[in-house]
C-alpha cells in the first residue's frame, strides 16, 4: 500500500506534470529536451528578457511543454520544418520577440491577436499566402518581416498597426504596395523589393518619416514625383527596374547625399535601369552633378 502511494507521489512531483497538468502522452521532443528536468530550466534569463530557443532542430511540430513556459519573452523557433503554428501560441502573452523564419508555415492562427506585448515578428522564408486580419490587433508591433513568402495582399486592418516602424515585404508576389501601408505614419523602413510592382502609388508621400525605401528588382516604369516629397529619405533603392526618366524635383531629396553602388550604403541606388541620355553619364558623375542638371532643367 505504501509503495503504491509513493509511486503516485513521485508522479505528482514530475515537473512536466506540474507545469502542463494532465497529459496522456508526451512527444518524443518533450522527452528528448527535458530528460526529466523542469522545462523552466531551459529558459535563458538575460538582463532584459527571458528567452527560449529551438533553432535548426529539424522539428515538424512544436513540443507541448513550450505552451507552459508562460514567462518567455523572446522565442526563437527559426529554421525548422514547422508546418503549423498551433493556437496555443496565444497562451504566451508575454512574448515581445517571435522568430519563425525558415519554416514551412502556410498560415497563422487567429490567436496571434492575444500576443499584446509583441513588438518584433519574423516570418521570413515560409509559405504564407495570407496573414490573418487578427494580427493587426497586436498594436505594439514595431517590426514585421515577411520576406520570401507567397503574399500578394495584406488585410486592410493592418492600417491599425500605428506603431509599426519597419516592414519587410520583399520577395513576395505583390503587384502593388498594399493601400494599408500608406496609413503607417511611423514607418521609417519599407522593403518591397523583388515583387511584381509596376508603379509606386502617389500615396507614398503619406509616409513622411520614411528613411529607407527599397523597391529594387521589380518592373517599375516611372519614378513618381510624389516620392520626391518624402524628404526624410536617406536610402532609396530603385535598382533593376524599368525607369527611363527622373523627376526634376529629385533634388528635394537632399538627405540621400550621394549615388550609392554598394547595396548597404545610404544614398540613391538607380543602377541597372534603362535611363535615357544624358542621365547615365550624370549618374556616373555623382549626385551633385545630377541634381544640378535637374534643377537647371526645371527652371529653364
Amino acid at each position: 500500500m505504501g509503495t503504491k502511494q509513493s509511486r503516485v507521489s513521485s508522479k505528482d512531483k514530475d515537473p512536466k506534470r506540474l507545469l502542463l497538468g494532465k497529459r496522456q502522452k508526451f512527444s518524443s521532443w518533450d522527452d528528448a529536451l527535458l530528460l526529466g528536468k523542469d522545462p523552466r530550466s531551459l529558459l535563458k534569463r538575460g538582463m532584459r528578457h527571458v528567452s527560449f530557443s529551438l533553432v535548426t532542430k529539424g522539428m515538424t511540430d512544436i513540443p507541448d511543454f513550450l505552451w507552459g513556459l508562460l514567462e518567455v519573452q523572446k522565442l526563437n523557433l527559426s529554421h525548422n520544418q514547422l508546418r503549423v503554428l498551433p493556437p496555443e501560441v496565444g497562451r504566451l502573452t508575454r512574448i515581445v520577440v517571435l522568430n519563425l523564419c525558415g519554416n514551412q508555415l502556410k498560415s497563422l492562427p487567429r490567436e496571434v491577436s492575444l500576443l499584446q506585448n509583441l513588438k518584433v515578428l519574423f516570418l521570413n522564408m515560409n509559405c504564407l499566402a495570407e496573414v490573418p486580419a487578427e494580427l493587426s490587433l497586436c498594436r505594439n508591433l514595431e517590426v514585421l518581416s515577411m520576406s520570401h513568402n507567397c503574399l500578394s495582399q495584406l488585410p486592410g486592418s493592418f492600417a491599425d498597426l500605428s506603431r509599426l516602424r519597419k516592414l519587410n515585404l520583399s520577395n513576395n508576389s505583390f503587384a502593388h504596395i498594399p493601400i494599408c501601408v500608406f496609413s503607417l505614419k511611423e514607418l521609417d523602413f519599407l522593403h518591397v523589393g523583388a515583387n511584381r510592382l509596376e508603379n509606386i502609388a502617389e500615396s507614398i508621400q503619406c509616409l513622411a518619416g520614411l528613411q529607407i525605401f527599397i523597391a529594387e528588382s521589380n518592373n517599375i516604369h516611372s519614378f513618381p514625383r510624389s516620392l520626391c516629397l518624402v524628404t526624410s529619405l536617406e536610402l532609396l533603392n530603385l535598382n533593376n527596374n524599368d525607369i527611363q526618366t527622373l523627376p526634376d524635383e529629385l533634388y528635394l531629396l537632399c538627405r540621400l547625399g550621394r549615388i550609392a553602388w554598394n547595396p548597404m550604403d545610404k544614398g540613391l541606388h538607380i543602377s541597372h535601369n534603362p535611363l535615357s541620355k544624358p542621365l547615365p553619364e550624370l549618374v556616373e558623375g555623382g549626385l551633385e552633378m545630377l541634381y544640378s542638371y535637374l534643377k537647371d532643367k526645371k527652371h529653364n
